[in-house]
């Protein structure tokens, strides 16, 4: 069963100072293009995690978040204290060239509550969030997301089959349809002909004319294309029932479909005819369509 492009997946693992979150998230795309939207993956990781969404997504624009959500402990906030001692030092240094050194003597609180307030003085506690020791489980976590992923690319893909497939079953039903009007459209392409020579008051050979008008309509004639038409319609079935990911095929059958649908109303002459030629051109239309989002 084939594969949409577009997807979501999930996974959380519990580590010791708290809780990783990865998403992965993709669209339809050309290339398998891989955007790694975190900081806390480790940088030699970062090549083995590109190869693995790779093998298990093959195509489509993927982006991965993975978030930290730290524990309360490991939240907690500590003073950063060579940055305190740096405030401390050129506070007392100003107040020095100030005169105002008595005034924080006698106000110690105040000047203890001023340098927490500085930039940097209050930081949480900062560490390297995966490492070696945790990280067989952050990969299976990575591991799962990818598979959630690929469920929900799954069952889109099971959507996608109902409706390409639909569709061209609806191109053959049209397709078949223009035989009912065969017989009539030669009739009036004959019949036009004749007219016209009677308003000329032309009298033609009889031999020759038939000759040319059988000519005529034989070049007009949409039989090879009706005929190449259900062709590509029956390998478009083909090829999505039996290949893995068939999508860019489907693509390159979509467009030989179209050249025969646009031969056929450029013959037509019909009215009826031209008809069905636009309600095929919409199916082709959705099928290419939807033909871009199928892996």
């Amino acid at each position: 069963m084939i594969k949409s492009m577009t997807g979501y997946g999930k996974a959380e693992v519990l580590l010791e100072t708290g809780k990783v979150t990865v998403e992965v998230r993709s669209l339809n795309g050309k290339t398998a293009d891989i955007s790694l939207k975190t900081s806390l993956l480790p940088k030699d990781k970062e090549i083995a995690v590109r190869q693995k969404i790779a093998a298990e997504l093959q195509r489509g624009n993927i982006d991965m978040f993975m978030t930290f959500e730290p524990n309360a402990a490991e939240n907690a906030k500590q003073i950063n204290m060579d940055m305190a001692m740096q405030y401390y030092q050129q506070i007392s240094e100003l107040g020095g060239k100030i005169g105002a050194v008595n005034l924080w003597m006698h106000n110690p609180n105040d000047l203890l509550a001023t340098i927490l307030r500085m930039p940097e003085v209050m930081d949480a506690k900062k560490q390297d969030v995966i490492n070696e020791e945790n990280w067989p489980a952050v990969e299976a976590c990575i591991d799962e997301a990818l598979a959630n992923i690929n469920a929900f690319r799954a069952q889109e893909g099971e959507v996608l089959y109902k409706d390409v497939t639909g569709n061209v079953a609806k191109i053959l039903e049209y397709s078949a349809q223009v035989e009912a009007f065969e017989q009539e459209r030669v009739d009036a392409i004959r019949e036009k002909i004749l007219n016209r020579f009677a308003e000329l008051k032309a009298e033609p050979d009889q031999s020759r004319l038939e000759q040319e008008m059988i000519f005529y309509i034989e070049k007009l004639d949409i039989n090879e294309e009706k005929v190449r038409l259900r062709q590509h319609c029956r390998y478009f079935l083909e090829t999505i029932d039996s290949e893995p990911n068939p999508g860019k095929k489907l693509g390159f059958i979509a467009q030989e479909m179209g050249r025969e649908i646009n031969t056929t109303g450029s013959k037509a002459n019909h009215t009826e005819i031209q008809k069905l030629v636009v309600k095929m051109k919409d199916e082709l239309e959705k099928i290419k369509e939807q033909s871009l989002n199928i892996l």
